[in-house]
C-alpha cells in the first residue's frame, strides 16, 4: 500500500480524532476523568465549534493547522506511533533518526489532519460502554460515526495513560489500524532506501501537502 493510499484511508480516522482531543477542557480533565466519559462529553461542544467556523468551513488551512498545533497535538504519543509504525526497523535508527521519523511522522498526520478537518462537520458520535478497572492504563475506546447519506464507521482509540494523561497512540477504522497501515509502506521503503530514504520520502510528502494546501488541491 503506497503512503498516498494510506493517507486516504487514515483520513475518517483522523477527522474523527478531533472529537476526542480537539478541546481546551481535554487538557484540564483528561488526568482525571475516564477516557470515554471525556470522550462524550467535549463531542458535542467539538463539533459546534466546526459547525459553526466560519474560516474553518471557508478551507482556511494556515487557521486549522495552527488549531491542531495548539489542541490536538499534545494529546498524541507521537513518539509510540512512530515506532509502531517503523516497526523492527525502528531499533536500527539512530536517536537523530528516530527524532526525524517522529517529526516528519507528526507532519504528515498534521498535514492530513488539517485537510480533513474543514469537511468534518456532520458525523454524529455514539461513544460504547468502555469497561476498565481503576488500575488500567492502556484501553481501547470504542465509537462508531454515523454519516449522512454513508454506511456508519467503528472508530477504536487506542489510549494510555501517561504522566501527562491519556494520550492517543493508535487509531482503528473499522479493521485497519492507522499505525499498521504506515507500517508496511515504511518497511517497503527501508528496504529499498534505508532509514535515510524514508525520512526523505516523507519529508518530500509533507512538502507536497503543504503546497496543495496553499493552492486549495
Amino acid at each position: 500500500m503506497t503512503i498516498d493510499r494510506v493517507i486516504r484511508v487514515a483520513v475518517v480516522g483522523l477527522a474523527a480524532i478531533g472529537c476526542l482531543v480537539f478541546s481546551p477542557a481535554w487538557a484540564q480533565q483528561q488526568a482525571a476523568t475516564a477516557p470515554d466519559a471525556l470522550a462524550k462529553s467535549v463531542t458535542d461542544e467539538v463539533l459546534a465549534v466546526l459547525r459553526a467556523d466560519k474560516d474553518i468551513q471557508a478551507g482556511n488551512t494556515k487557521k486549522v493547522v495552527d488549531l491542531v498545533e495548539k489542541k490536538v497535538l499534545p494529546h498524541f504519543d507521537f513518539t509510540r506511533m512512530t515506532q509502531l509504525a517503523v516497526g523492527r526497523n525502528w531499533q536500527q535508527a539512530s536517536p537523530d533518526q528516530q527524532k526525524a521519523l517522529t517529526n516528519e511522522f507528526r507532519g504528515l498526520l498534521v498535514q492530513t489532519y488539517a485537510a480533513t478537518l474543514t469537511s468534518y462537520r456532520d458525523q454524529k458520535i455514539d461513544y460504547r460502554p468502555l469497561r476498565m478497572d481503576p488500575a488500567d492504563t492502556d484501553v481501547v475506546v470504542k465509537s462508531l460515526i454515523n454519516q449522512s447519506g454513508g454506511s456508519p464507521v467503528t472508530v477504536d482509540y487506542k489510549m494510555r495513560k501517561t504522566d501527562a494523561g491519556w494520550k492517543v497512540y493508535d487509531v482503528i477504522v473499522g479493521d485497519l489500524s492507522l499505525v499498521q497501515s504506515y507500517r508496511g509502506t515504511f518497511t517497503s521503503e527501508v528496504q529499498k532506501t534505508g532509514i535515510d530514504g524514508l525520512i526523505k520520502v516523507l519529508g518530500e510528502k509533507n512538502r507536497q501537502l503543504a503546497a496543495n494546501s496553499q493552492t486549495g488541491k
